[in-house]
């Protein structure tokens, strides 16, 4: 009888060592977020003495590339930053050879568990690594939700709290960067003056990350982080850099809200049409969504878990309050940095309040991807009048996501006048996805114009007037002069009753 071949059973990826002593010769290589995030964080690991490189933006190569070596069921964001390193990867072996390649580089990314394939993104850099041939190349995961893991393998990448800070710091930071320059482009007299001033400021933040105090490992840096004025003091500089760009907030904006799967919505490319400037150059102002906003997600499952576990105590256990603490800190610090920046950007949604808004439609327990999070933001921004339209962006066949559109279709039953557009990134598809986005677009166009006419009638005001009171007043051209939020959703509308408001009619 033939003898059967012996089958080798299967083995997770471990990485091999990376030890102390490579940390000088060997280079970070991290990606995902925008460039202004990423370049932000590349200060925070430089200053910890780490080489570190962030991939190169998203192309259309690196969805053909992730295609070839992968699983044809991953998601989008799988297939594309997978293409992404291995396009990377590609280059420097053609250049350098396989061994030095695998010696030279190791990938630090995030990890995760729980029903979302975003838990199984590593299986598939490794998939795509053994196609390539660079089985020995080395992945590290960065766990989303603790900040001290100690040393990986080796104890060359030391994962401890003042990476974790630096690397948290320099999200909230890139957040409020993207704010200002999202809610600044649209309105700009001097066409490119925005990105200008926004490449600047970023490479002035980068120095501050790269020149933060050394505060020793785990307390000290943690006291120096929440106590310190060194970034707010930084992003005081920043605001006056913006002072410097004119804008003209009489220009009539439909305002989008962008929500959906966390790379999608957060990334600026081909991953996903850059339909963040497509939404720019149809007349629209842009609400990104910080990655602050995901990070306060991961907070409240463990605050819950344990409000469960004390129900039945008068008093809260000192780890839930522990927990209760921590987020009021959090919210505080990025509160503390909007300040600096005049608090123009936006202010984080209570995650109490977007649980509660999306309770009848979506349990809060159902985990996986944004969750609840999807329709509770889209009814936050349609009941606070923050957006005309939400657009939620999705990858093809994303299970959490495919149970949060079914459910805003209840949601459209009971609010059938918001103006809501699901796109489904395939990667592929950029015609199909654009022409659905704006059937619901020029909806939402009709409403800003419709809402800024009817503002116009209501205070009187002519446009006339308000430039005569702009050459008096030149401050309320400048993009750090703080508009309120007067209950309507598009910024000249808000423009115009604040002006009203200060005695524009009566000058």
């Amino acid at each position: 009888m033939a003898q059967l071949a012996t089958i080798a059973p299967y083995t997770a990826y471990k990485p091999r060592p990376f030890t102390r002593d490579q940390r000088g010769k060997t280079t970070i290589l991290y990606g995902g977020l925008t460039w202004k995030h990423e370049r932000l964080m590349q200060g925070a690991l430089h200053n910890l003495k780490y080489n570190a490189e962030p991939l190169p933006n998203i192309a259309r190569d690196d969805l053909d590339a992730g295609k070839e070596l992968i699983d044809t069921g991953a998601c989008c964001p799988t297939i594309f930053t997978t293409g992404s390193l291995v396009n990377f990867l590609k280059k420097e072996v053609a250049a350098h050879g396989k061994d030095q390649v695998n010696d030279k580089f190791i990938y630090l990314t995030a990890g995760a568990c729980g029903p979302c394939r975003f838990g199984q993104y590593h299986e598939s850099y490794s998939m795509a690594l053994d196609g390539l041939g660079l089985r020995d190349f080395r992945l590290f995961l960065l766990a989303q939700d603790e900040l001290d893991q100690g040393p990986a393998n080796g104890g060359g990448l030391e994962i401890n709290m003042p990476m974790s800070l630096g690397l948290i710091w320099s999200i909230l930071c890139g957040d409020l960067l993207v704010d200002l320059e999202y809610m600044t482009r649209p309105y700009e007299v001097n066409p490119g003056q925005t990105d200008a001033v926004l490449k600047d400021s970023v490479e002035y933040m980068y120095e501050v990350f790269l020149h933060r105090p050394d505060r020793g490992k785990k307390y000290g840096t943690l006291a120096w982080h929440l106590m310190s004025n060194y970034f707010t003091k930084a992003l005081r500089e920043v605001r006056k850099k913006w002072d410097a760009i004119e804008v003209d907030h009489l220009r009539v904006k439909a305002k989008v809200k962008v929500t959906g799967e966390f790379w999608l919505q957060t990334h600026e490319g081909d991953g996903n049409y850059n339909i963040k400037r497509w939404l720019e150059q149809e007349q629209s102002e842009v609400v990104p969504p910080p990655v602050a906003v995901w990070l306060h997600y991961l907070l409240h499952p463990e605050i819950r878990k344990l409000e469960h576990r004390n129900s039945k105590s008068k008093h809260p256990q000192m780890q839930q309050m522990a927990l209760q603490a921590l987020e009021k800190i959090y919210r505080g610090t990025y509160n503390r940095f909007r300040k600096a920046l005049a608090n123009l950007p936006n202010e984080l949604p209570d995650q109490v309040e977007l649980k509660q808004l999306a309770e009848p439609f979506y349990h809060f327990e159902l985990r996986g991807g944004e969750g609840h999070m999807l329709i509770g933001k889209a009814l936050h921004a349609y009941h606070h009048k923050k957006a005309h339209m939400i657009c939620e962006l999705s990858p093809y066949s994303c299970m959490p996501n495919t149970m949060s559109i079914g459910s805003m279709a209840n949601v459209l039953g009971k609010y059938p006048d918001l103006l809501y557009a699901p796109i489904e990134v395939k990667g592929d598809a950029e015609v199909h996805a654009l022409s659905r986005c704006q059937m619901i677009l020029t909806e939402a166009k009709k409403r800003a114009q419709a809402e800024f006419e009817d503002v116009m009638k209501k205070t009187g005001l002519t446009v006339d007037a308000i430039r005569k009171y702009e050459a008096r007043h030149p401050e309320v051209k400048r993009a750090t002069y703080k508009v309120p939020h007067l209950g309507y959703a598009g910024m000249a509308a808000n423009y115009i009753t604040h002006l009203a408001r200060c005695g524009v009619g009566n000058a």
